[in-house]
């Protein structure tokens, strides 16, 4: 009787071992693959760095100097179009000018002073204007002209489809190599990369004397965005 209910037992096991394989998912058989588009975006927003720098005999001479000019600037930029918000003071510094001789400590010569203004706006037709404004009241050094993409989604859902199609297409070519087909989708995962802007302004130069400026002449092109996705297929 014993022999009898052993025997039962390990048919029960068997038969419980073999429904619980047949419970259990079969995981399907996958194929990895990026898929990569760019989009071209034209820029609606500039930015530049406009600056003056003077130099006196006195730390208060330089500055006053500096301040009356700077001040000048601004208030240029305002009257060609630009607002307080699209203007920001972002550096301000003193330096001494020495005389460096050997075998002698440095003598002070005088000082320079250095007011660095950001200018950014949202029309980028009014850059150049603004460019020849900020010239025209004085100032002498300039920097950093750049165009820039203010809204980060646009061209993403054409960019994201785009990158999708590329991996379904890389997908389906290594399948059809290997005698598969390509199902569905399984997993994907994105990243942008935005590419370096492009465009550059064709003439950056400052006037050292006072007279007549031109309208500064740029060209805004067009900012490149990279889109990057990763997609798991079900192999068929």
């Amino acid at each position: 009787m014993k022999r009898f209910l052993g025997f039962i037992i390990i048919i029960e096991a068997i038969a419980a071992s073999a429904f619980a394989q047949t419970q259990m998912p079969v995981q399907p058989e996958t194929i990895s693959v990026s898929g990569t588009a760019r989009v071209s975006v034209a820029p609606d927003r500039f930015t530049f760095v406009a600056g003056v720098q003077t130099a006196g005999p006195s730390v208060d001479a330089a500055v006053n100097e500096n301040n009356a000019k700077t001040a000048s600037v601004i208030a240029a930029l305002k009257k060609a179009g630009a607002t307080d918000r699209d203007i920001r003071t972002s550096n301000f510094s003193i330096y001494p000018q020495q005389d460096y001789r050997e075998g002698q400590l440095p003598r002070i010569l005088g000082y320079q002073v250095s007011n660095n203004i950001t200018v950014t706006r949202a029309n980028i037709a009014e850059a150049g204007k603004l460019l020849q404004a900020a010239i025209s009241a004085g100032v002498n050094t300039s920097s950093g002209l750049q165009f820039e993409v203010s809204d980060p989604a646009r061209g993403r859902d054409q960019g994201l489809k785009a990158a999708f199609d590329d991996a379904r297409s890389k997908a389906s070519a290594l399948a059809q190599a290997a005698g598969r087909t390509v199902g569905r989708a399984i997993s994907i995962s994105e990243g942008t990369q935005p590419a370096p802007p492009m465009p550059f302004p064709r003439v950056m130069a400052m006037k050292a004397e006072a007279q007549s400026v031109s309208e500064v002449p740029v060209e805004s092109g067009a900012q490149e965005l990279t889109f990057n996705v990763a997609v798991v297929f079900e192999l068929r």
